[in-house]
């Protein structure tokens, strides 16, 4: 029973450990994609003003309330897409990398009224168990944290 014990029960601890890593991933994914959704929201009804960086960062991240140090681990980009084109959005999303020197701000344009706008949001952070096999097959970066990506579209509507 004893060598049965040793054999099986770190199997079980890595299923465990993974399937909760995968289960935050989740959450936090779902989570990001919802704040992003209340940001294009509050863009699109606040169609009079221009909307700031900061003011789409805050709105994500508190709507988006799993993702730890939201607002330092956020990089949003804001482009303009022509309506009548392919959509061009390249693979790799703009994201923070903290073993590196701080990044400028991503693009970030409000656009004009009748225009395609994508608005992309890449987070960051750590995974809690770093060494299970959900954690250890995702793309990191030098610092060891992982992004999520959510995109969102809007077209800006006419005053």
């Amino acid at each position: 029973m004893t060598i049965e014990f040793a054999l099986w029960f770190p199997i079980f601890v890595a299923f465990i450990c993974g399937t909760t890593e995968l289960g935050l991933i989740a959450a936090r994914h779902a989570r990001l994609e919802f704040g992003v959704d209340a940001a294009v929201r509050l863009v699109q009804l606040e169609t009079d003003q221009d909307v700031d960086h900061d003011t789409l960062v805050q709105t994500i991240c508190d709507t988006a309330a799993i993702i730890p140090n939201c607002a330092e681990n956020m990089m949003l980009e804001m482009r303009i897409q022509d309506l009548r084109g392919t959509l061009n959005i390249d693979n790799d999303a703009e994201c923070t990398d903290r073993s590196e020197e701080v990044n400028e701000q991503a693009t970030f344009d409000n656009g004009d009224e009748n225009q395609l706008m994508i608005l992309r949001a890449c987070v960051k952070f750590s995974p809690v168990f770093p060494t299970t096999g959900i954690a250890s097959s995702l793309n990191r970066d030098g610092a060891g944290d992982y992004s999520l990506i959510s995109v969102g579209a809007y077209v800006q509507e006419p005053l």
